[in-house]
């Protein structure tokens, strides 16, 4: 009988990313979903559907407990920080299987300052990083970090670039945080200010089991969606990204996992961007999780992540000679209310007829 599988935040896209690829390496598995919105988890390609009470709720794990013994479930897969976060709170309190970090792990990566300040003190590269702690205090930020403009503001929890702008000066980051305090209750303290990396946007996904890197893949960010709305141009979501082999980055995210758990199981998914010298440096690491939409590129690669992730987490037997699984010059193409598109870089051209029409030249 194939193996039963719960995936939270059901309905997502990340969670149908998930379930594709899940299915396209075993087509045995029965994947339940679960969310706590009615609507989106009818959009679901689970199996079965659960409604449940939000992952900040007291009732969740409760609820998801009952979903889990329900459906003889044999894994519970987050998908978002909040899943993570409640389904790592409830281990030992009731039958949820998760193959996740410590909780340790996962409340420092989910602090952004306390992470950068961790990978800061262990010699890792990071952004130079201080904590607001009051609209007044951010004159004395300035004086220490100002002499490299922009600086980089956001806030210090929360996933999809939440509250993160450039700012060149005092009172413009003041107007920045206290918008947000107004119109989100996001307080100044929320807040931090770093130096700004100007250079490339990668991403690392990454799985562990016991302090051993099992599989690794890297990817480029080159577009992005609702870039051109935000004040940065940028996002965390990629509309368009590739594939890319790259040894630093590779590199700097071993370290980093290592250091921040010696050992190690589960997802991790690390976002770097480069400094004006051109090093990658990490600003932030989801622990317990895949990102949003890099398993898309999983059919294109040598191994399935989420595959060798239940399986490890089953105590299955996982043997892959080649730990880095990268390629060069896939490119991941995204869009609204489609399903993600991959296309190697020789391909790009292929049934596509040039009508622009050249400007003159005088």
């Amino acid at each position: 009988m194939g193996k039963r599988l719960l995936v939270a935040g059901a309905g997502t896209g990340a969670s149908n990313n998930l379930i594709r690829s899940l299915r396209a390496g075993d087509p045995s598995f029965f994947v339940v979903g679960c969310n706590d919105d009615r609507f989106v988890l009818k959009k679901s390609l689970a199996d079965r559907k659960y409604l449940v009470p939000p992952p900040a709720s007291r009732d969740f794990t409760r609820s998801l407990g009952r979903v889990v013994e329900t459906e003889r479930i044999d894994l519970v897969i987050p998908t978002g920080d909040p899943d993570v976060r409640a389904l790592s709170a409830a281990r030992g309190r009731g039958r949820c299987p998760v193959f996740l970090p410590s909780r340790a792990v996962i409340d420092l990566c989910q602090d952004k300052f306390d992470l950068t300040v961790f990978l800061r003190s262990r010699g890792l590269p990071a952004p130079e990083t201080c904590a607001v702690t009051s609209l007044r205090g951010i004159d004395a930020i300035f004086k220490r970090l100002g002499r490299r403009k922009p600086l980089w503001c956001r806030a210090r929890t929360g996933s999809r670039s939440l509250a993160a702008a450039p700012v060149v000066n005092p009172d413009q980051a003041r107007g920045w945080i206290r918008f947000w305090e107004t119109m989100r209750g996001i307080p100044a303290r929320a807040f931090t200010l770093s130096e700004y990396l100007p250079g490339r946007d990668f991403l690392c996904q990454s799985l562990w089991k016991d302090g051993a890197l099992v599989l690794m893949s890297t990817f480029e960010r080159l577009a992005y969606f609702g870039g051109e709305s935000n004040p940065s141009g940028v996002s965390s979501l990629s509309s368009l990204a590739k594939t890319v082999v790259d040894t630093r980055v590779a590199d700097v995210c071993r370290q980093a996992v290592r250091a921040v758990s010696p050992s190690a199981s589960g997802a991790f998914s690390i976002d770097l961007k480069e400094n004006g010298s051109g090093t990658p440096c990490i600003t932030e690491i989801n622990a317990g999780r895949f990102f949003i939409g890099m398993t898309a590129f999983d059919h294109v690669l040598k191994h399935n992540m989420p595959l060798a992730y239940v399986r490890l987490a089953l105590g299955e037997r996982v043997d892959l000679r080649d730990e880095y699984d990268a390629v060069e010059d896939y490119y991941l193409v995204r869009d609204l209310d489609t399903l993600p598109g991959i296309f190697h870089a020789d391909d790009l051209f292929d049934g596509i007829e040039e009508a622009r029409v050249q400007a003159a030249r005088r």
